[in-house]
């Protein structure tokens, strides 16, 4: 793993970016609606899709598009992957404070899809991402249906398995 090629804007924009969303997730952190290791398994399932979809599509056995400047894994990535561990909670956070059912979470995971590709689509302005070998920010939609729909699944399961939430007002 390099340093990186040259520090220039998509490495500013993801230090932006970075900030941006973990004084959002702290933020909301303090309201304390999970348990401790349900909040830690929402942040390290964020994580674990975003890398295993980028390892898969992105940089690495597909090649769909580069993150950053180059082709190899520089240490800025690793700002990137974070970027995606927060996603994993606030999809569990809305879904509790939008009382999500079985009738809503269609309509749910497909806003979720929605707010994957946007995300995808400004990398992309940002030039965090650069798209190649006929790859297009469309063909996300449905690996971000797949993702969104499996996260849901879990956060359901979690919730039938055991109480969940930290104070008695999260039911």
């Amino acid at each position: 793993m390099k340093m990186w090629k040259q520090f220039d804007n998509n490495e500013i924009y993801l230090l932006i970016l970075l900030t941006f969303v973990f004084v959002v997730l702290f933020l909301v952190l303090r309201k304390k609606i999970f348990k401790p290791h349900i909040t830690l398994l929402s942040l390290v399932w964020g994580f674990t899709v975003g890398i295993l979809i980028e390892f898969t599509i992105g940089g690495g056995l597909l090649d769909f598009y580069r993150v950053n400047d180059s082709n190899s894994y520089e240490v800025t990535d690793v700002v990137y992957f974070l970027l995606f561990s927060p996603f994993g909670y606030f999809f569990f956070y809305f879904y509790h404070r939008f009382k999500i059912n079985k009738k809503k979470v269609i309509f749910y995971v497909f806003a979720w899809a929605i707010v994957g590709v946007g995300a995808h689509w400004l990398f992309t302005q940002l030039g965090i991402i650069n798209l190649q070998k006929g790859f297009r920010i469309a063909y996300s939609f449905p690996i971000f249906l797949v993702i969104q729909t499996l996260t849901a699944i879990l956060y359901e399961q979690i919730k039938y398995r055991e109480n969940i939430f930290q104070s008695p007002m999260g039911d």
